[in-house]
């Protein structure tokens, strides 16, 4: 019975979500499968074209500064001409762009290259998000955004495994893999949603009482909103280590090689694929959306402090493990924020901030990571990413009350 029980639970949690949004996740999926590249970028400068640590991290904030300025763009463009073309837009020539990074070999070529890549892939961000409010039921918001980051995980549980045993016979591999999913994703998005409409004129589902009467032009306009999103800027921070120290970490203290780097980065996004749209269900009706963030927060902190005390195999997985359940409890939520605080003809400047605490984390993480490694190292890098998440903590918690 309780086998039942639960196998009910985990189909419901896929109930009631529209065809829209399943094609959406199933785009993300391939884009996300294909996406090889990043996991294994800052190994690849320092194996492959011999870069110092610092310049390695001076790359990867060009990758974070070209996303910020993509998501603007993206917000920007997105309430202008509408979710579809600028998602098009940012598949298409995110492709070959891919392959082209590949070609760049001097740390001045990588950082253009690298910037101008983020750029156009990050148009994709914000257009993605206003597309999930516009073709989701109202009362299913959380769940087609959780449905989505379940299509990311996914891929990324296929994505650093594939780019783990293609980086051990070839670098070139990876980024032909990159453009390939890309455009993959590219031709399904076009052939579905060509000429297909969304909701706009929908309901809008409130946070709270307050946030029903809160209407702006702009996000960038709503001043709480603005906080909200610095305070998840400072949760972002620690966790986009998964994507620059972390790698690096694995590869130089706890001598893994690229495969098993692979595997692990992989299984962060099988037991987010495997849980999170359960443990969405039911956080949803048993906590608000910001206890839910609160409770996530708490859960990436020993995460971190593990990787103060050791780097056996086992506490490496239970740390990805708490990581990803942090990540489960925060993200979607916080995107639930934005799309709820939006109104109709302003969802993409909306998703842009919500996306922009991301991309602002990637300019100051790599930076800012490289050099307290090279001048104190990792042990006070996590010592940083848990004060950091501190911070976080209590401002979730003073933005709730």
């Amino acid at each position: 019975m309780k086998t039942r029980k639960f196998f009910n639970l985990y189909i419901d949690s896929y109930r009631g979500l529209s065809t829209p949004a399943w094609m959406l996740a199933l785009v993300m999926l391939i884009n996300r499968t294909g996406a090889m590249v990043l996991p294994f970028m800052a190994i690849y400068m320092r194996d492959h074209l011999h870069f110092s640590l610092e310049q390695a991290g001076i790359v990867l904030s060009f990758f974070g500064l070209g996303s910020l300025l993509g998501n603007i763009a993206g917000g920007w463009l997105t309430d202008k001409f509408g979710s579809f073309k600028v998602q098009c837009l940012s598949l298409f020539l995110a492709a070959p762009l891919y392959v082209l990074i590949g070609k760049l070999h001097t740390v001045e070529a990588l950082s253009a290259g690298i910037f101008i890549l983020s750029f156009i892939a990050d148009l994709f961000r914000p257009a993605n998000s206003a597309a999930i409010t516009s073709y989701a039921k109202p009362e299913n918001i959380t769940r087609a955004f959780s449905l989505n980051r379940m299509a990311i995980n996914l891929g990324f549980s296929f994505g650093p495994f594939l780019g783990g045993l293609m980086a051990a016979i070839s670098y070139d591999l990876l980024f032909w893999g990159n453009a390939i999913g890309c455009f993959i994703a590219a031709i399904l998005f076009y052939s579905y949603f060509n000429n297909r409409r969304g909701s706009n004129n929908k309901p809008v589902v409130t946070v709270a009482p307050k946030e029903n009467n809160t209407r702006h032009s702009s996000a960038y306009k709503d001043v709480p909103y603005l906080f909200f999103a610095f305070i998840c800027m400072l949760y972002f921070i620690p966790f986009c280590q998964l994507l620059n120290a972390m790698p690096l970490f694995f590869d130089e203290k706890a001598g893994m090689s690229k495969e098993a780097i692979g595997t692990l980065m992989g299984y962060s996004g099988f037991i987010i694929v495997l849980t999170e749209m359960v443990i969405v269900s039911l956080v949803q009706k048993r906590f608000s959306i910001y206890n839910s963030i609160i409770l996530g927060t708490l859960f990436i902190i020993p995460g971190f402090l593990i990787y103060l005390l050791t780097t056996e195999l086992w506490a490496l997985y239970l740390a990805i493990s708490l990581i990803s359940l942090s990540e489960i409890l925060v993200l979607p939520f916080t995107s639930t924020v934005g799309a709820l605080r939006a109104g109709s003809n302003n969802k993409g400047s909306y998703m842009a901030l919500n996306s922009l605490g991301f991309s602002m984390a990637f300019i100051i993480t790599p930076f800012l990571s490289t050099k307290i490694i090279e001048s104190y190292g990792y042990y006070y890098l996590w010592l940083t990413d848990v004060l950091f998440i501190v911070a976080a903590l209590a401002g979730f918690i003073l933005i709730k009350r």
